[in-house]
């Protein structure tokens, strides 16, 4: 069931964005008068699921979800129609409008898919503000996962600064890292100032990690799960974790580094319960666990509320940072040393980013950003995309000469190939991950 709100989730999303995104060339391409032969959401190569012909355009829907389009009369696309460029231009044609109209018809898709990702991010702080858990709230520090560690941090330290900037939120220190390419992360450890330096050799890693950090917090349980050893052994939602065996304990990450090394081991366990103490006997399963949740009250939420008028600039400013941090991890994937190519995904990455649970904030946070994506991906300058066909227009405006058809030909061929390359690159990476 899980796997299936996951899909929903990300054809949903994908037809919203790809619809608009066809429709952003549509809209600019009927401004200047100029023949839109077909609309489509999704390719349709040898059959389509729905079709329907309204004056002089076919407007449709494929069976293959890797993307949509329109076809533009007097343009070389992925449709490769060598026929129609061998007729003399028609006034209604792409190729006979200027130059100032075409180029607006090329970036009308990145331009719906930016301004959208911004109405999004707007509407969202209007209705559900902003939630985060501030660094200074992190009473008691953060837990640091096996890859921080070895990187220099330890459970219990308190951020201070990256490179001389304060930390605001918790959530966003893995990002900071590698976006802000942060050299030197300053801690508060046993009270006194730690310098945790950052080398670069790590940055493969960081990149491929989920939840290296998170605020540390006391062992209360929240919930406790079915068939696992903890409700065997009578554990209890409230119960605060207090000792194991002999040692005394408080965090999460030193009961689970204690679980960890007693799979399969009985472990006396000594419990808060409301003003008692309790002792159990619990048995952590192969994989170190017992099956509880932590309780989540015991996180300090912060929270910014925003005005219709205050969203409006909140929202613009969330997705320009958004935008610029995708542009940073670009960066990092064009960065052979980083190898932060090896983290490149494809649909199966794209569809575990949505919750496996049907959630409305985490849909538009997430179609929001995939907007973001699609604009800049759609932007790059290579042939067979919208940033192609822009690289040759602007050359074009500033020569005064037209590239020829034959060169527009070969570099929309050239321009698929490399498509397709990253394509099913990207989507032998998840099927590689599937088998790790």
């Amino acid at each position: 069931m899980e796997i299936l709100v996951r899909v929903a989730q990300l054809l949903l999303s994908l037809s919203i964005l790809v619809l608009l995104h066809e429709f952003g060339h549509f809209f600019f391409a009927k401004l200047f008068k100029t023949r839109v032969e077909k609309f489509y959401l999704f390719f349709n190569p040898w059959f389509e699921l729905f079709k329907i012909k309204k004056g002089e355009t076919e407007y449709g829907v494929g069976w293959l979800p890797l993307g949509g389009y329109v076809k533009i009369s007097g343009m070389i696309d992925e449709s490769m129609d060598k026929e129609q460029m061998k007729q003399p231009a028609q006034p209604w044609e792409f190729r006979s409008k200027p130059s100032w109209q075409r180029l607006l018809i090329m970036i009308g898709g990145v331009l719906v898919n930016f301004l959208l990702a911004l109405f999004i991010y707007i509407a969202v702080l209007y209705t559900w503000g902003e939630e985060y858990i501030a660094n200074k709230d992190a009473k008691y520090g953060i837990q640091a996962d096996s890859l921080a560690q070895r990187i220099g941090f330890r459970n219990g330290d308190k951020i201070i600064s990256l490179d001389g900037k304060p930390l605001e939120n918790v959530a966003t220190l893995q990002a900071d890292i590698i976006f802000n390419e942060v050299k030197n992360v300053k801690v508060e450890r046993n009270g006194q100032q730690v310098d945790v330096p950052i080398a670069s050799k790590f940055v493969p890693e960081i990149l491929n990690a989920k939840g290296m950090f998170a605020p540390r917090v006391v062992y209360k349980v929240g919930d406790v799960a079915k068939d696992m050893p903890a409700k065997a052994a009578g554990v209890q939602v409230g119960d605060v974790f207090i000792s194991a065996d002999t040692t005394k304990m408080t965090f999460v990450d030193e009961f689970r580094s204690y679980f960890q090394a007693h799979k399969e081991k009985v472990v006396a366990v000594t419990l808060l319960r409301g003003k008692d103490t309790v002792k159990i006997n619990v048995k952590p399963n192969g994989d170190g666990l017992i099956g509880t949740m932590l309780d989540f009250d015991q996180f300090k939420i912060s929270k910014i509320e925003y005005g219709f008028w205050e969203s409006i600039p909140a929202g613009i400013s969330h997705g320009i940072d958004k935008g610029a941090n995708y542009l940073k991890q670009l960066k990092l994937i064009f960065s052979p040393e980083t190898k932060a190519y090896e983290s490149l995904g494809g649909f199966i990455a794209i569809g575990k980013i949505f919750p496996g649970t049907w959630d409305w904030y985490a849909f538009w946070n997430m179609t929001a950003f995939l907007s973001i994506i699609l604009a800049i991906m759609n932007i790059l300058p290579i042939p067979a995309l919208d940033g192609g066909h822009v690289m040759f227009l602007l050359y074009e405006m500033v020569t005064r000469r037209k590239p020829s058809e034959k060169f527009m030909e070969y570099a929309q061929i050239v321009g698929m190939v490399i498509l397709f390359s990253l394509l099913i690159y990207a989507n032998g990476n998840d099927i590689v991950k599937l088998f790790r």
